[in-house]
Parts: C-alpha cells; sequence; structure tokens
C-alpha cells in the first residue's frame, strides 16, 4: 500500500528557526532572546496570512522547553520535550482558536488553565490564532491575566490585523511584525521541494507561482500542489499559464511594441485574442498597468531592484523599457488608471478600454503628426561658430529674410523680429528639414536670386556637405523645442481639457474651475491665483503633470506656471434660502408684490 499523501504545506511546515523562508531577522531575533534569557510573557506575531506566525509560534515554544538546545539556538529535536512536541502530544503547549473561541467563557476556561504549572518543562505556551477575533467583553477578561501570568506562562497572540486589537492588549505584548515573503524566496523553497519531490519544472513556472501567492509561501506551496498534480510531475511555463488563469506577458510586450508604433488595429487584435481566451477586461487593463509600472522600475538600475521576477524576464523588461520615455509611463498609468475607475459606470466596457488602447497608441506617434507649416522651430548647433558670429554681424539688407508667421492675438513663442527690407519676388525660406546645396538650390530647384548677384546663405542652415559630414550621434544630439503661438481661447480650451479628463481629481479640479490662469510677466508664464495655502500646495503636487499636459494640447515648451495665495479672501457665492429670494425680487420688481397679493401666494 502506497505512503498516504500529504499537501506540501503540512509536509514541508518548517520545524527550525533555521527553515523558515523570509523572515531571517525575526528569527534572528527570537533566537537571541532565548539564548540570552530574555523572555518576555507576550508577543503578538502579526502579518499578512502564510508567512510564518502560526509556525513561529510554535517553533518558539518548542525551543524554549528544549532541554538540550544547539549552540545556534535551535531545539535538539532529541530530548522528550521536543518529542512530545514532533508528535503533537505536549502538554505545554495549548492552541487557542479565537476565531471559534471568541466568547467570555472560553477566555475563562483558558485563565483557568493559566493556573496549572507544568508538569515537563520549563514553560507552558498559549497560543491564541486570529486574536483580533475575541469580543470586546473577552478583551477585558483577558487582560489581568495578560498582564500579571504566572512566570511559567508565555502568550503568543497571532493575527492578520492588528488595528482589531485593543490599545491594551498591545501595550502588554513585545510586537513582531512578519513581512510578505519575497518572489525570489519563494521560487528557493519550491526549487527545494522539487528535489524532494522529484519534480521536474521550469524557473518561469515557478516564478508565475511565486507571484500568484502574493508573499504567502503556504499559498505558494497549495497552488505547487494544483499544478504538479495537472502536470503529472513535469510543471511548464505554459501549463502553469493554463492551470492558474494567468495572462502570459508576452501579450503585454506585444502591446507595448503597437503603442511605439502607433498600431492601433494590431493593438485592438490582440486585446481581442486576450478576450477570447476567456480574461475579464478589468483583469487585463490592470496587468497592463502593471506591466508598465514594471518597465517604468526597470529603466533605471537605481529602480530595477523593485522587480519581484527572475533575471531572465527582467532583462527583457530591460530590454524593452530602453525604448520609452518617463514622459510615456506617466501618461499611459494615467490612461490606464482613469480606464480603471471608470470601468464598473461604463455602458460599454469593451470600448472603453479600446479607446484606452487608441490613445495609447497615440502617446509616442501623435506629436510627429502635426502639418507641415506647424512644425517648431529647432535650434541646430552650428558646425564652425566662427563663420556663424561673422554672417550675424553682416549689415541688415544682407540678412536673410524671415519667413512670415501666422496671425495670432497674443504671440507667446518668440520676440517680434524686424523684417528686412522689402524686396521684389522674394520668395519664403524653404523648410530647415529640407537640403540646400551650396548653389542655394533647395529640393532640386534653383533658388531665385533675390539681392544683386550674391548668394543667399540661410543662417543655422547647414550646406549639403556639412549635412553629410555630422555623425548619427550628433544627428540625435539635436534638440526640438516647441515654441507654437496660440490664443488665449486655445490656453482656457487646454485648461477645460485637462478638467474634463480628471474627474477623479475632485478638489484639483475643483481649484482650478475658478482659478484659472493669468498671464504673468515673461512670455509664456501664467500665474494661477488660490484662495489657501492648502489649495496650493495640493496644486503644488501636480503641477508637473498639468504644465506637461499643457505643453503637449498646445505645442509649446516655454509654458510654465506660478501658483500663488491671494492675499485678499477669495468671496464664494451666497446660498439665499427662498425668503431672502423673494425679498430680491421685490426690491427689483415692485409689481411683484402685487401679484402675490393677487394670487393669493402666501409669501408677501
Amino acid at each position: 500500500m502506497s505512503e498516504k499523501y500529504i499537501v506540501s504545506a503540512r509536509k514541508y511546515r518548517p520545524s527550525t528557526f533555521r527553515s523558515v523562508v523570509g523572515q531571517q531577522s525575526l528569527t534572528h531575533t527570537l533566537k537571541t532572546a532565548i539564548a540570552s534569557g530574555r523572555l518576555a510573557h507576550a508577543y503578538l506575531f502579526c502579518g499578512p496570512r502564510g508567512v510564518g506566525k502560526t509556525t513561529c509560534a510554535r517553533i518558539f515554544a518548542k525551543t524554549i522547553n528544549c532541554e538540550h538546545p544547539t549552540p545556534e539556538g535551535e531545539a535538539c529535536n532529541e530530548c522528550p520535550s521536543c518529542k512530545a512536541f514532533n508528535e503533537q502530544r505536549s502538554y505545554n503547549i495549548n492552541e487557542l482558536d479565537a476565531a471559534s473561541n471568541n466568547s467570555v467563557d472560553n477566555i475563562r476556561d483558558l485563565t483557568d488553565q493559566v493556573r496549572i504549572p507544568p508538569q515537563t518543562g520549563r514553560y507552558r505556551v498559549f497560543i491564541i490564532d486570529e486574536v483580533h477575533m475575541l469580543s470586546q467583553a473577552a478583551f477585558n477578561a483577558f487582560l489581568k491575566t495578560l498582564e500579571e501570568p504566572p512566570e511559567y506562562a508565555i502568550f503568543i497572540l497571532a493575527t492578520t490585523e492588528k488595528q482589531k486589537v485593543i490599545p491594551t492588549i498591545l501595550s502588554r505584548c513585545q510586537i513582531y511584525d512578519f513581512a510578505r515573503i519575497t518572489v525570489p524566496d519563494i521560487v528557493q523553497q519550491l526549487q527545494y521541494v522539487c528535489e524532494q519531490e522529484n519534480i521536474e519544472a521550469e524557473p518561469a513556472a515557478l516564478n508565475v507561482i511565486a507571484q500568484k501567492a502574493d508573499g504567502a509561501m503556504r499559498d505558494a506551496l497549495s497552488i505547487f500542489d494544483q499544478v504538479a498534480a495537472s502536470t503529472e510531475g513535469h510543471i511548464t511555463y505554459q501549463s502553469a499559464l493554463e492551470n492558474l488563469n494567468v495572462l502570459d506577458y508576452d501579450y503585454y510586450f506585444r502591446l507595448v511594441e503597437m503603442f511605439l508604433t502607433g498600431d492601433v488595429n494590431e493593438a485592438l487584435l490582440i486585446y481581442k485574442e486576450i478576450r477570447d481566451k476567456g480574461f475579464d477586461s478589468q483583469f487585463f487593463i490592470n496587468g497592463l498597468a502593471q506591466h508598465l509600472r514594471d518597465l517604468m522600475v526597470a529603466s533605471t538600475p537605481k529602480t530595477r531592484r523593485l522587480l519581484e521576477m527572475n533575471d531572465e524576464v527582467a532583462q527583457q523588461y530591460g530590454v524593452q523599457s530602453a525604448k520609452l520615455t518617463p514622459a510615456f509611463y506617466y501618461r499611459a498609468l494615467d490612461l490606464c488608471n482613469t480606464c480603471d475607475l471608470n470601468y464598473r459606470n461604463a455602458s460599454s466596457k469593451q470600448l472603453l478600454v479600446e479607446l484606452t488602447l487608441i490613445k495609447l497608441c497615440q502617446l509616442v506617434k501623435a506629436p510627429q503628426q502635426q502639418p507641415a507649416q506647424q512644425q517648431p522651430m529647432q535650434k541646430m548647433a552650428p558646425a564652425n561658430p566662427a563663420p556663424q558670429q561673422a554672417q550675424t554681424q553682416r549689415p541688415a539688407q544682407q540678412q536673410p529674410p524671415v519667413a512670415q508667421q501666422p496671425a495670432v492675438s497674443r504671440p507667446v513663442a518668440q520676440k517680434p523680429v524686424a523684417p528686412a527690407p522689402a524686396q521684389p519676388d522674394i520668395p519664403q525660406a524653404p523648410h530647415p528639414a529640407q537640403s540646400i546645396n551650396p548653389s542655394g538650390a533647395a529640393a532640386g530647384r534653383p533658388m531665385p536670386n533675390a539681392i544683386g548677384n550674391k548668394q543667399r546663405i540661410m543662417v543655422n542652415a547647414p550646406n549639403h556637405a556639412a549635412t553629410e559630414s555630422k555623425s548619427a550621434t550628433e544627428a540625435a544630439a539635436v534638440k526640438t523645442v516647441r515654441t507654437q503661438a496660440f490664443t488665449d481661447e486655445q490656453l482656457q480650451a487646454a485648461w477645460q481639457d485637462y478638467i474634463q479628463q480628471h474627474p477623479q481629481e475632485r478638489a484639483l479640479v475643483t481649484t482650478m474651475s475658478y482659478a484659472q490662469p493669468q498671464h504673468g510677466d515673461n512670455d509664456g508664464q501664467y500665474v494661477m491665483t488660490v484662495g489657501s495655502p492648502a489649495e496650493q500646495k495640493h496644486v503644488e503636487e501636480h503641477k508637473e503633470t498639468i504644465v506637461q499636459f499643457m505643453r503637449e494640447a498646445l505645442q509649446n515648451d516655454l509654458i510654465t506656471i506660478d501658483v500663488k495665495v491671494s492675499e485678499t479672501p477669495i468671496e464664494t457665492p451666497k446660498i439665499l434660502s427662498p425668503r431672502e429670494v423673494v425679498e430680491g425680487i421685490k426690491q427689483n420688481n415692485p409689481k411683484f408684490t402685487q401679484f402675490l397679493k393677487d394670487f393669493d401666494l402666501g409669501l408677501a
């Protein structure tokens, strides 16, 4: 007959401090306290589920009663006390489940047991699990015993919700906070279990199980048993995804590539493929946000340690993150967050997600789709500073004509330039992107000679030979500063667009509704006047996002916003009572009193 099967969560439950996973600093503190003999009469172990609270309480109880502890502070597992504990027949350890024994009578029974000293060993340990489930009356009945127990009694309370334990209990305990177990620690433990059980498992599959466990070792072992049973001892990455209903991160990598190329059609097809596999749309959009967050932290070595995944997958995230900019991450995460917030109330949830994907596809390509006449001027470093300086010192009649700008109500981008003397038949200057040959012809057409027989030289427009001599690195170093002019109406429209696109930020958009920007001293500078320092602080926290939005909407990188507090209190509209409304109408229209009397309205 085959040996009875025991689930991994019980079979591989730690029996020594050394075998506890992911709590090294905490177990070291407990071992040091046991070795030095500084034992408190009450402990509180708190933390998420499945991280080892009850397990450490049992190991602690066994170790303090061990007759021959090891030099490392571990139980010997050979003395009668350790054997009795391992065989679950020790009378020195008492466990109480407060979830089902939460009344005053249960605490009274516990108090009666505390009075009985240990028959063997030195201490009697009382472990109360889920202690936050005790009633208020039970807590109060337990206070006196917990504060002044017999010298042989030690209480260990365990809970997942420390905030529900009353302060008078907390003040009588030494509190130990158990941390979530990291993904690498869970993977290492699962690899050990695979070796013991002769199970083959791919590292990527174990990583999926560890992430699904969300920091709980017990959950990880339960999920491991589930996947191992369905795969007959050979766990692959694909089988783990199918059994756990986890969306493969390859879909997210493909989607981000579509965002980079602006391929809306392919992005929507990938989303349909995900829906056809049965995944919920809100689960998908949250997974996409998590993927973008992981790309953002993988973009710099300083934050790359925040990734909880194996090195192979982390390297893949690092490669794709190098293609994106910080501005893309901020806008993309904001779009995903807005979609998640609006998902519950959306009448067409599929359309909401598809619109979000369309906007994400436009983040990279949108600034490059401007008409040619609205392209911002480029500031290009001259190849030879000396000739350029000589050109700027020429007489005014030899300066190249300035291209005319479209008429706007308030130009912000550039200072006005004095035009050159009028010349007959002077064509407009070619676009800076066009290449100009040494003879002055652009795009294969001869350029008319407007000033005598001299060649006309464009400032900041390199000739064809100089352009070919520049390396790719120098060309990439050219910085484009958008200086598109705009009107006050366009500014106010962009301001209202931000308010409408961020309805979840109620306090901010309310302030923005009445504190609209006004022109400052300099071009592109705007001042926003708020009513209190608290509003100023709140707007300052979001100012960078607002300024970036305005620059993108108006295609002008010179826009800045200063937030100031009004020196005089801002008056808010007074809410009038019905009686005050009637009195106001009477004062403005004397005939209204006679109207009320004629119809006997009772308001006169």
